[in-house]
């Protein structure tokens, strides 16, 4: 039997042309990533087309690089090689950002590791607490201030902040229920203000820990799946959960723990960067290469969230972060009412002209209401600021 004109490959051959095993060859049929062209009624025997060899090599490829055998069916499936250049992509925007954030985990490890004496086990350090040295510059301190605003279209605030000592956080409260999820979302974390001393090799577990009971205070807040508590909730109904964005402050780091589309900035040497990564439909969208940037802005599903503390749901996975800050450092926590209504050089702007942080704070709600104030907006300000050296 031939196709095209060409006869059919054995399966052998055809594994051989394409640099793949007999084995990988029958998952990849079972899969439906590659379907052989005759399957021998009789024996069960595979046979190939010549011109399958193509996608053959390309599923090869992407095994290569590490794709998941279902993100490869979404590429095989796709109608044009653009469409499945786009998807490609996608995978590799989002293998870049997954490293990128263990490679901030794994320098946190390796300075963890060199200032701390004796084996990775060793409990012993140059403190009894277990707090991490001053830094050589001397202390940094925090200066914050924070600020809530239900803006000039919803009738009421469905966000929540704090800022103290130790943490600073935003949350976006959604559904009948918002305020009261992100009312106790926020309660759940300002138990770290009390905390005690946190050894850094356990900061990010404390943080985990953290999320995990605030997704509990929001189901407990909501009645566990309705914002009347009579049960769970019914189809098509608007759920009830927030948004959670958080830094706790260690006296040299800053550990972030993020989830929804809240959002937090640094502002260092006049730049401005966003160091969160929103969990949104469009966001998705834009990191697998399906809209642009410009596009996503006005996109009708924009606020569709992907992630978020959702009552009647267990904890999502969180982002979490370290952050080494600098003296002068500037930092920013807000909903996502802020950038909604203003552009990234106007919140610079604000935040490198205004020099106190509840100016700031100020300044940037106004910024959001001169452009019509069309949700809640929420901002947390903190400046790292360095004190004398100890003798």
């Amino acid at each position: 039997m031939t196709t095209s004109g060409a006869p059919l490959l054995t399966i052998g051959a055809f594994a051989a042309a394409a640099r793949l095993s007999a084995k990988a060859l029958r998952l990849y049929d079972d899969l439906g990533l590659l379907t052989p062209a005759r399957v021998d009624p009789a024996t069960g025997y595979r046979f190939y087309a010549p011109e399958q060899l193509e996608r053959a090599r390309l599923v090869a490829w992407l095994r290569r690089i590490g794709m998941p055998l279902a993100r490869i069916r979404r590429v095989c499936a796709c109608a044009t090689n653009a469409a499945a250049a786009q998807e490609v992509r996608g995978y590799w925007a989002q293998v870049e950002a997954e490293t990128a954030a263990r490679r901030d985990l794994t320098a946190f490890v390796l300075a963890h590791l060199n200032r701390a004496p004796g084996g990775p086990g060793s409990t012993a350090g140059p403190t009894t607490s277990g707090e991490e040295p001053p830094m050589s510059h001397g202390t940094l301190t925090l200066r914050y201030a924070a600020r809530s605003d239900a803006g000039l279209v919803r009738p009421g605030n469905q966000d929540a902040v704090h800022a103290g000592d130790r943490l600073l956080a935003v949350a976006d409260g959604f559904g009948p229920a918002g305020a009261p999820a992100s009312a106790a979302a926020i309660e759940a974390l300002t138990g770290l203000e009390t905390a005690g001393a946190l050894p850094p090799g356990n900061l990010l577990n404390v943080l985990q820990d953290a999320v995990e009971a605030a997704a509990r205070a929001v189901d407990a807040s909501t009645g566990g799946g309705t914002s009347t508590g009579t049960g769970p909730r019914e189809e098509g109904a608007i759920p009830d959960g927030t948004t959670l964005t958080a830094m706790l402050w260690t006296g040299t780091h800053l550990a972030l723990v993020h989830i929804g589309d809240s959002r937090a900035y640094l502002l260092r040497d006049g730049e401005l960067f966003l160091i969160t990564h929103d969990h949104t439909l469009v966001q998705s969208m834009v990191d697998d290469g399906r809209l642009t940037e410009a596009e996503a802005a006005s996109h009708p599903d924009r606020a569709l969230l992907l992630r978020a503390l959702l009552s009647g749901s267990p904890a999502p996975s969180a982002d979490l972060k370290l952050h080494e800050p600098q003296p002068g450092d500037r930092y920013l926590l807000c909903s996502d009412g802020l950038p909604a209504a203003a552009s990234a050089e106007e919140i610079r702007r604000v935040l490198t002209t205004e020099a106190a942080p509840d100016a700031a704070t100020a300044a940037l709600i106004a910024l959001a209401n001169a452009a019509g104030g069309p949700d809640n907006v929420s901002c947390v300000v903190a400046d790292v600021v360095s004190t004398a050296a100890p003798a």
